[in-house]
């Protein structure tokens, strides 16, 4: 689908014409620059590549700069693949802001979510835990408990719920748009967006 790259800004909350508070995410989406043209005849298939966010030159190395040299612009930080623009309308080098989601009510967000590391099953699935806080089950506390059967099925049954990594995975959710502001690439959705303040995300039609 068509879309943009952008970058989580923080939240807030506005006030509708009934004067009801409106929790909102600030994206700064965008200006957005088209790196490459993927064509049917070329490559198999149709999309743009799109990128955003200046980077240092000296962070860069000899095969991004000459990627982005290609487009006319300085090397970027984020780059993603979008399908759906109409063909031939874009070309190497040009800008897409904001300006793509004018007639747009609600609109996919897609972000990555914080890492939180290795977790143990009160945290990561929310376990109320084992035993009482005294009588001797002090190191028992935080425990999963029972895994499963013993003499059969003799294993631990697929999807059982343990300790393990938790966060840092893609989520997507549909949101709505409140109020889009042209002239600083920022745009206003309800609800939260996964991810921490300054994290990338993908935003579609």
């Amino acid at each position: 689908m068509q879309g943009l790259i952008g970058k989580k800004v923080g939240m807030t909350s506005i006030f509708n014409e009934e004067g009801k508070s409106i929790p909102c995410t600030v994206l700064e989406v965008g200006p957005c620059v088209v790196s490459q043209v993927k064509t049917v005849e070329k490559d198999g298939y149709s999309a743009l590549q799109l990128s955003f966010d200046d980077k240092k030159e000296k962070s860069s190395n000899k095969a991004e700069m000459g990627h982005f040299r290609k487009a006319g612009t300085g090397p970027k930080r984020k780059s993603a693949e979008f399908v759906g623009f109409e063909d031939g309308k874009y070309k190497r080098g040009d800008v897409i802001t904001v300006d793509l989601f004018n007639d747009d009510t609600y609109l996919d967000v897609r972000g990555w979510t914080k890492g939180k590391g290795f977790q143990g099953v009160i945290k990561r699935h929310g376990f109320g835990g084992v035993g009482g806080a005294t009588h001797g089950q002090h190191n028992r506390l935080r425990a999963p408990g029972s895994m499963g059967a013993s003499s059969w099925p003799s294993r631990v049954m697929p999807g059982m719920r343990m300790a393990g990594r938790k966060g840092g995975v893609q989520q997507e959710t549909e949101l709505m748009v409140v109020k889009i502001l042209p002239e600083s690439n920022l745009l206003l959705v309800k609800g939260a967006v996964p991810g921490p303040k300054g994290g990338y995300v993908i935003i579609t039609k």
